[in-house]
């Protein structure tokens, strides 16, 4: 028979509604029959579109495998038994479509992350089993299946759960042994140990061995997806309690690296390890602590994982230093320094241990105990082992901790070249949980650099993989960071929905960081409003001190925002003490951007003959460093100064350079402001006012749009840094201008003219 190549279509239909029992033609449902305990969650079957496929057989030499000769049935017919003596009679599978469905979803319990069943394997196994030769084409007629690359993939994922489970134990074990003969020839023995494994009905200490073997490799070969299940399968074949919770706690931990974490949770819960050993007990607090630090409140996260470093580190120093450094990071999201402390400073000494990962901990430990200077040294040894070719730092978490480190010491340019390539090994190599991380990192170093757009990017790919896989915290922060994007770009209704997203997950988990990045979000989009009242008041607790004060890693970033609303609304002692604290920051070099931020920022609270060389110095740091959005704001900031100097000339050569930066970086909501300043000094441009508007002058203009918002007379001198005074008298002769009576027809002519001028 030939198999049929189509185009790849979509792998991730919407889950389905696990209440609904489906049943495929020919296919009996076993009344309260319960799926096997490890048979794949529909939840957790969808393959996410870049993850790896598992090639199929390949013709050539054979691989041994043990024949599984332990645990046959004592009577059984031919082909019923546990091992692999025996070959099913034809019919064993049934007829038509369900035999064939039966296959793929047999296969399908081997890897609930793969693109589909090999159709080479299927077809052999179909023939070899008594299926009509037109069973595929039947299938994929009735639109159970679909063939896409010789591949077989199920239409609805959630359907092989149902049908391996609907079937009797005999029909299943047949399946099992009829694939792993059609697997007999490939160059690996994990696919054929597992389906001998899953046709065996009793202890098979010596076929679970085996297939405990296969899957210990860590690199090449299986993804870990098989391995979990590989793992799960020889736990149930394992005589004594200590063993089966050992290899229940590798498939867990596997799962989890496979993005399955409720597969992961289930497995851990069959663990029960209570009772086991400390090795055995340590191993799966870690794998719960790192399933927490994907979904759960990371203060438990980070108790579980110096548990299980305690535990552990007697007997494997390896995996007790990942238990900590994960604390490190729970404690990182949590936003607790004295935490961090402990997971890094804790523990015993690990003699012979990876020199770079040992000056991460020495840097990042002098960095938490506030000495950024002597930190720096080693970090930036960390950055620079991520470029030596077939280096230590080739694996996905090395490459993240490499860009970590050059977050932390301001290297942005650095953190983007690792953090892309711990995103492209992630996502070659694995392990697939953490491509969403690889991605946060990546948005998160983009957003600090000024590349909106590239966050924006790698921010909604990131969002889509960590929900995909179960990683509800990491969506928190990539929610977050889409506020932060939104906040530039000018759209308050996506920062409000992301800010919102975020603070759900933050509240319930205790993640600080991403509270902080969404009320940072909120505010600079007022700031980009002229919304100085409200932009202060969201700020005022985050930068300062007391139980509200933001994310440390977090909070100086958001200063020179909160300066700006402060010193514009009359907080001007707030703002001073901000700046003080932001100038001690500033001066360890923690961020690129910081002098040219610190210049602007004493420019708004100095006297009339020193803002102007502050502002100058302020912009010739600009130039040292890129990144127009930043640039941007403080020629805006300028030019506002020089109008209310009346020196228009020069304030319209600012405001100009600050439009075309904020076009030029895709600040569509700041260059909104930029128009309106120029404006104010008389500049005519694209897109000024339509209609009735046009009798207004630009100063009366800016009254009008700002009073059609709903800002109150105060409000709007405050936006426009005059009196109120002056504001009710604009108001007026707007109102008289205009032909209006109050407020409410303003707002409605401005809007109606706005419209216009949009659509013309």
């Amino acid at each position: 028979m030939l198999v049929r190549h189509t185009p790849n279509e979509p792998n991730e239909p919407d889950e389905p509604d696990r209440s609904d029992q489906r049943r495929a033609p020919g296919l009996p449902l076993t009344p309260g029959h319960d799926p096997q305990p490890d048979a794949p969650r529909p939840s957790d079957a969808a393959r996410p579109s870049d993850a790896p496929e598992v090639a199929g057989p390949a013709a050539g030499t054979r691989t041994p495998v043990p024949e599984a000769r332990e645990g046959a049935v004592p009577g059984a017919a031919p082909g019923e038994g546990g091992g692999g003596g025996g070959c099913p009679g034809p019919g064993v599978l049934g007829g038509g479509p369900a035999g064939l469905l039966l296959l793929v979803a047999a296969e399908r319990e081997r890897d609930a992350r793969g693109a589909g069943a090999d159709a080479a394997v299927i077809v052999g196994a179909a023939g070899a089993g008594g299926l009509d030769a037109d069973a595929l084409d039947a299938a994929e007629d009735a639109g159970l299946i679909r063939l896409a690359g010789g591949r077989v993939q199920l239409v609805d994922p959630g359907l092989a759960g149902t049908v391996y489970a609907a079937v009797p134990p005999a029909r299943r074990r047949a399946a099992h042994r009829l694939l792993a003969d059609a697997h007999a020839g490939g160059p690996h023995a994990l696919p054929v140990l597992f389906h001998r494994a899953s046709a065996a009905v009793a202890p098979a200490p010596g076929l679970g061995d085996a297939l405990a073997t296969a899957a210990e490799p860590p690199d090449g070969g299986p993804t870990h997806a098989e391995r979990s299940a590989a793992w799960a399968r020889s736990a149930e074949l394992a005589v004594g309690q200590e063993l089966r919770a050992a290899r229940l706690v590798n498939a867990a931990d596997q799962a989890r690296l496979a993005g399955l974490p409720h597969r992961a949770r289930e497995l851990l819960a069959r663990a029960g390890c209570e009772g086991p050993a400390g090795a055995v007990r340590g191993a799966a607090q870690r794998v719960s602590g790192l399933l927490a630090l994907q979904d759960g409140p990371v203060a438990d996260a980070r108790e579980a994982l110096l548990l299980a470093g305690e535990s552990l580190a007697p007997v494997d120093a390896h995996l007790a230093q990942t238990a900590r450094l994960a604390a490190v990071e729970a404690s990182w999201a949590m936003g607790d320094v004295a935490a961090c402390v402990e997971a890094l400073d804790g523990g015993p000494a690990q003699p012979g241990s990876d020199p770079l990962l040992a000056a991460y901990r020495a840097g990042m430990s002098a960095v938490m105990h506030g000495r950024l200077d002597s930190g720096r040294q080693p970090l930036r040894e960390v950055v620079a082992g991520a470029g030596a070719a077939g280096g230590v730092l080739d694996g996905t978490e090395a490459l993240l901790r490499a860009g970590s480190a050059a977050l932390v010491v301001g290297d942005l340019d650095a953190a983007a070249r690792v953090n892309s390539r711990a995103l492209a090994v992630a996502r070659a190599r694995g392990p697939y949980v953490l491509v969403a991380q690889a991605l946060e990192r990546l948005a998160y170093g983009e957003l600090r650099a000024g590349r909106h757009a590239r966050a924006r990017a790698h921010a909604e790919d990131g969002l889509r993989t960590a929900l995909g896989a179960g990683q509800d915290n990491l969506a928190a922060h990539h929610h977050a960071i889409l506020a932060l994007v939104a906040s530039v770009e000018g759209s308050p209704e996506a920062v409000a929905e992301h800010a919102a997203a975020a603070e759900r997950v933050a509240a319930a988990h205790g993640l600080a960081q991403a509270a902080t990045l969404s009320q940072w979000a909120r505010a600079r989009a007022d700031l980009a409003r002229g919304r100085l009242s409200e932009a202060a008041a969201r700020l005022g607790p985050l930068v300062g001190a007391g139980p509200c004060r933001g994310h440390f890693a977090v909070r100086m970033l958001a200063v020179p925002c909160f300066v700006e609303a402060a010193a514009r609304t009359g907080r001007t002692e707030a703002a001073r003490s901000a700046v003080g604290e932001f100038a001690r920051w500033a001066a360890q070099g923690a961020d690129p951007q910081a002098p040219a931020q610190l210049a602007r920022c004493r420019a708004l609270l100095s006297g009339p003959e020193e803002c102007e060389a502050l502002f100058a110095a302020a912009l010739a740091r600009h130039d040292e460093v890129a990144g127009d959005f930043e640039r941007g704001r403080t020629q805006l900031l300028y030019g506002g100064w020089l109008r209310r100097r009346r020196r228009p000339g020069e304030a319209r050569g600012r405001l100009r350079d600050a439009l075309v930066s904020f076009e030029r970086g895709g600040a569509l909501g700041w260059a909104t402001q930029a128009r309106a300043e120029l404006r104010a000094t008389g500049d005519a441009g694209p897109g000024e006012p339509a209609g009735q508007l046009t009798l207004l002058t630009p100063q009366q203009l800016r009254i009008a749009r700002c009073v059609a918002e709903g800002a109150t007379n105060r409000e709007v001198a405050l936006r426009l840094s005059v009196s109120t005074r002056t504001v009710d008298h604009h108001l007026r002769n707007v109102f008289a201008a205009l032909g209006v009576r109050s407020r409410v027809e303003l707002s409605r002519l401005v809007d109606r003219a706005e419209k216009t001028t949009a659509n013309p």
